[in-house]
């Protein structure tokens, strides 16, 4: 699949590869009401990898049930909604308006690191009251996406398994920031983003082997996922699926190759069926 807030509703992206392919859309996170975003600049290139602040900008719910969600229908594959509130009960709410039947999941972003303020995915207890919450809101597969700004991914995942969680996805971008030494001014408007890219693929993999060993619920790899090489290794920590992100914005069919490359090589080694890498790291 893809990640959240790297492919938008696939308008622009379905120019440009075929989308039908994809195991699931995500869309990018939406709030109750518009948000503005932050600052800009909110994008910076750093060496393998990039920093963002954009601070979920969105048009709020009410616009994506009737612009954007209509037109994510057409590509006939499952549709996975990311969402983010001010408090568990915003969580909750969200989730229980989004009833079409094409929405298969709903991803709660526990983890953006661009708002200024806590991030739930940060405290366990906040992790474990959001779901708790939701849980009751939505018979929807619930997402929760966790944060690699903590000391023990394990801990959180287990959280979620334990609080009703069908899946967690991990891991959202790196807290980070980036300087112009010509000025001695932050390179972005919110000062720190999130990296994303090759750069963060090791802490990702490593957090991903955490979570498996921690919990017993499906988990979603990304962070640094660019062809079919780093995927594999993905499954191999973990994980059941994975979501390519920042390799949307190098290559807008990087989704599709994956898919292509992970054919390939299941063929050349004569495996029948992918379930069988996952988690079979030796060690």
């Amino acid at each position: 699949m893809v990640g959240s807030g790297t492919f938008g509703s696939g308008k622009e992206y379905g120019e440009l590869t075929d989308v039908k392919r994809l195991g699931a859309i995500v869309s990018k996170t939406i709030t109750v009401k518009p948000r503005k975003g932050n600052l800009p600049p909110r994008v910076v290139d750093t060496p393998s990898g990039m920093l963002n602040s954009i601070g979920l900008e969105n048009d709020g719910l009410e616009d994506f049930i009737a612009d954007k969600l209509p037109f994510m229908k057409r590509f006939g594959i499952p549709i996975v909604v990311s969402i983010a509130g001010d408090d568990p009960d915003e969580f909750a709410w969200l989730a229980k308006r989004l009833k079409a039947e094409e929405i298969r999941a709903v991803e709660l972003n526990l983890s953006c690191p661009n708002l200024n303020k806590k991030i739930f995915a940060q405290d366990e207890r906040l992790t474990r009251e959001v779901i708790k919450r939701t849980r009751p809101a939505t018979q929807k597969t619930l997402i929760a996406k966790l944060s690699p700004n903590v000391s023990d991914i394990g801990i959180f995942a287990k959280a979620c398994d334990e609080e009703g969680a069908d899946a967690v996805s991990l891991i959202n971008t790196v807290i980070a920031m980036s300087v112009d030494i010509e000025t001695a001014r932050h390179r972005l408007g919110n000062i720190t983003g999130g990296l994303s890219g090759p750069a963060i693929k090791p802490i990702a993999l490593r957090m991903v082997w955490e979570a498996y060993n921690a919990s017993n619920i499906p988990i979603i790899g990304m962070g640094g996922i660019m062809d079919y090489r780093d995927a594999l290794e993905f499954i191999i920590c973990g994980a059941t699926a994975i979501a390519a992100g920042t390799a949307n914005f190098v290559n807008p069919g990087a989704a599709c190759d994956i898919i292509n490359g992970l054919e390939r090589h299941l063929i050349q080694k004569g495996i029948a069926d992918i379930n069988k890498l996952r988690g079979s790291l030796r060690v």
